[in-house]
């Protein structure tokens, strides 16, 4: 197995470019299935979970060609393959259950198994079924494989108890192509979402409130081909502005979005570090101590849980207490041991973590528990004295385009070794 081995870092400086959003990605890619029309789909990262996605998508019987250096996708038609339930690609990504709502929505049947992903809570899909349900599917759990079947969907008014951003996705997904006007109350607001809701309207979709937690949608019978650029990924535009916090940098961050990472930007501030909104995207500096700053994960526009982490690595060496509470998963804390084991002063209290901050913490042998988990531990090993050693890459791809690269281009020191 490959690793990491991170250099300390006293400041990283210089500008990199934001790569194309996974978590708008997936659900987009699931989009393709609504038509027989050639899409193409530019900016779209060469990411695991992507790869995972498209061999989900070629199982399904969907024709394609992904040029990787271009980061181009073009889909050539697709035939009708709506039982996956053995399919290897879908228990790697929790994403691959979005497929469900399209392949409903064009082919009126889907079978998959549950979906896999990484080891951050149970994310039930009942909000997904209840959705469908409502729409007129008839739903099936068993063995761990889920069989949906509608005759006909049927547009209807659904109410989500939380505003998850899958079932948000996946009805929509579904609905596009349901018989009538669906009404969709307490849906997630995230900005994956409104891409995703562009790219539906470029098929021809019938879709507004998209961004707020009132969606309608008008159904409609055929979708057309269409075009399509992937929005710039926050949540990495987010890591990389925290890795110029951490080792009080001087960074600018291309393409990235100040109104999309708000509250992000709102924290960083209060820490004590500067940020300004650039043509190009955000400039960050910081000189002077990190200051603690109390933080509570929200569904959008609240703190993104996907930064809970890189964010607690940062608050490890501010100077005070800080108390970061998770609200949306509740396993993920798994970071908290390894961060420990490079020395952070934290205390786990339910779902709570009060963060003591430390001068500074030291390189240490760890490893990524989770996707977020592991940007996590390259930020603190970057401010740690000494070199750190972080294992299990598989976990980082997933959901970050050559991270080690960018932060390498920032100035950082960042080899890969073989164990």
């Amino acid at each position: 197995m490959d690793k990491y081995v991170v250099h300390h870092a006293d400041s990283l400086s210089g500008s990199v470019s934001v790569s194309g959003s996974k978590n708008a990605a997936l659900p987009i890619l699931a989009a393709v299935l609504l038509t027989q029309e050639p899409c193409t789909i530019t900016n779209l990262p060469p990411l695991s979970d992507v790869k995972s996605m498209l061999c989900l998508l070629q199982e399904a019987g969907l024709a394609y060609q992904y040029d990787e250096t271009k980061e181009t996708l073009q889909t050539n038609g697709w035939k009708c393959n709506f039982d996956l339930s053995q399919s290897q690609a879908a228990g790697k990504l929790r994403a691959s259950f979005l497929v469900a709502g399209a392949l409903l929505g064009t082919c009126k049947e889907a079978v998959l198994p549950m979906p896999g992903g990484c080891p951050i809570g149970s994310r039930p899909i009942d909000l997904h079924l209840k959705g469908f349900r409502k729409l007129g599917a008839k739903v099936d759990v068993s063995g761990g494989i889920v069989t949906l079947r509608a005759k006909e969907l049927k547009g209807t008014a659904i109410y989500l108890d939380f505003p998850s951003v899958g079932a948000t996705e996946n009805i929509l997904l579904a609905a596009v192509s349901a018989k009538g006007k669906t009404v969709l109350e307490n849906a997630a607001a995230e900005p994956e979402i409104v891409d995703l809701v562009r790219f539906l309207r470029k098929m021809g979709a019938h879709i507004s409130g998209e961004g707020t937690a009132t969606i309608t949608i008008e159904g409609k019978s055929a979708l057309c081909g269409a075009v399509h650029q992937i929005m710039p990924d926050r949540i990495e535009a987010g890591t990389l502005l925290i890795a110029g916090a951490i080792t009080g940098g001087d960074i600018l961050i291309k393409g990235a979005s100040v109104e999309d990472l708000g509250p992000v930007i709102a924290k960083l501030r209060e820490c004590n570090v500067k940020i300004e909104e650039a043509a190009e995207g955000i400039h960050l500096t910081r000189k002077g101590r990190l200051r603690p700053v109390d933080l509570k994960t929200m569904p959008h526009p609240g703190f993104p849980t996907d930064l809970q982490a890189p964010f607690m690595s940062l608050l490890a060496v501010a100077k005070g207490t800080s108390v970061v509470t998770e609200t949306v998963f509740e396993n993920r804390f798994l970071h908290v041991g390894e961060l420990r084991r490079m020395g952070a002063d934290i205390r786990i209290d339910s779902r709570s973590a009060v963060v003591e901050g430390v001068e500074e913490m030291k390189g240490a042998k760890v490893e990524a528990t989770d996707l977020r988990a592991g940007a996590a531990l390259m930020l603190a090993a970057l401010a740690a004295k000494g070199d750190t050693e972080i294992g299990d890459l598989g976990h980082i791809r997933r959901g970050y385009d050559h991270l080690e690269e960018k932060l390498c281009q920032l100035g950082a020191k960042i080899e890969k070794t073989e164990e």
